[in-house]
């Protein structure tokens, strides 16, 4: 059987070096930088609309995140996990969500941040603070505060090139925004 294009890209991994770049042309497209992202406040503006205490902005790095963001050029393309940062404003809340298939990484670059873990009925919590990180497991949920005075800035990594979008607890109002939204 002879093999198409479309069969090709799906054996090809995204670090592999394509046929028709040289090295030089290959490795340009493996670096993101700075000067070239912007923050992203719509990414998780349906959650900002329903209450404001929840905007916060993704910076794409990596891959597209979990935020639902299908595509982002401007990524570096994921292999086996995304990374990207998140601005948190003072007092604002990253609300309780799962992801069922993935780990999920904070590291807390600037800022004061408190997390809430529940799995199960049993809820856990740590503050976090400059260069303090938490590695959430799949299947717990998982909740950000920003308790400090400024704005909070985080490294975000998921465990995965194409993470399944999160979901909310049955009892969050996000939840039923969020089945709406996808009418």
């Amino acid at each position: 059987m002879e093999k198409t294009m479309a069969d090709a890209d799906l054996e090809r991994k995204s670090w592999d070096q394509p046929a028709d770049a040289s090295f030089e042309q290959w490795m340009d497209t493996r670096v993101a930088r700075f000067e070239t992202r912007r923050y992203d406040w719509d990414a998780l503006k349906f959650q900002a609309d329903y209450d404001p205490k929840y905007r916060r902005a993704q910076m794409r790095y990596v891959g597209t995140g979990g935020t639902g963001v299908a595509k982002d050029m401007n990524t570096v393309p994921a292999g086996n996990f995304t990374f990207s940062t998140m601005v948190i404003p003072a007092g604002n809340i990253g609300p309780s969500h799962i992801h069922t298939d993935v780990e999920e990484i904070f590291f807390v670059l600037r800022g004061k941040m408190k997390v809430i873990c529940e799995r199960d009925g049993q809820t856990w919590e740590a503050v976090l603070g400059e260069r303090d990180l938490i590695s959430v497991p799949p299947g717990v949920y998982r909740t950000e505060i920003n308790i400090g005075e400024e704005d909070a800035l985080m490294c975000v990594m998921l465990g995965s090139s194409k993470p399944i979008t999160p979901t909310y607890p049955p009892d969050s109002p996000l939840a039923k925004i969020k089945r709406d939204l996808a009418k």
